[in-house]
């Protein structure tokens, strides 16, 4: 039985929806922004400064910081290794449901794990978030989706939504939100 189980998504795609009936349905913790807000708690960060930096990466970061200011990393990597510490924390105890926050590649040597990927048709995002919001448009997806590459890359050194860094992805526009909520939960049970 898989007693941890990260969901790393594509705007728009359900991932939050899906996590949210799969911790349901196992009886596990279900953990999102809650991680991201404890992060910043223990590395002193206001919340405003918290959403400032939440997915995105320093800009101003590079030689004239490196040299002018070698001692102190950017608020933005220090939130990150905060949030690397909670996610090991809630992981050390199983039980949960992770949602993004690069916590597939956080967590790639623990054992008892299902990391999954959860993408769809920009079309079918789109039109999906419209209904949640309805002032999205194609290039806010877009942009999105572009920032959390970015974030994944700075931070891991890896490519989000490549397969080679989950076990299984899992497309909803094709498969539905509920077809891919069941194919997770048995893959937990094995």
């Amino acid at each position: 039985m898989k007693k941890i189980i990260t969901i790393s998504r594509e705007f728009g795609a359900a991932g939050g929806e899906i996590g949210r009936a799969v911790a349901k349905e196992l009886g596990y913790t279900f953990c999102d922004k809650e991680i991201l807000l404890r992060a910043a708690g223990e590395a002193g960060v206001d919340v405003d400064s918290l959403l400032k930096w939440d997915e995105k990466i320093p800009m101003d970061f590079g030689f004239a910081q490196s040299l002018f200011d070698f001692y102190n990393k950017p608020l933005s990597e220090k939130l990150f290794e905060a949030q690397q510490q909670v996610i090991r924390k809630i992981a050390e105890k199983g039980n949960c449901v992770i949602l993004g926050r690069n916590a597939n590649t956080i967590l790639k040597e623990f054992e008892h794990t299902l990391h999954t990927f959860i993408c769809a048709s920009p079309q079918w995002r789109l039109e999906r978030m419209k209904t949640q919001m309805p002032d999205v448009t194609k290039a806010k997806v877009h942009n999105i989706d572009k920032a959390r590459k970015k974030y994944c890359a700075f931070h891991t050194g890896t490519k989000f939504g490549d397969a080679n860094y989950y076990d299984v992805c899992l497309n909803t526009s094709t498969l539905r939100i509920e077809k891919a909520t069941d194919i997770i939960c048995n893959l937990a049970k094995m």
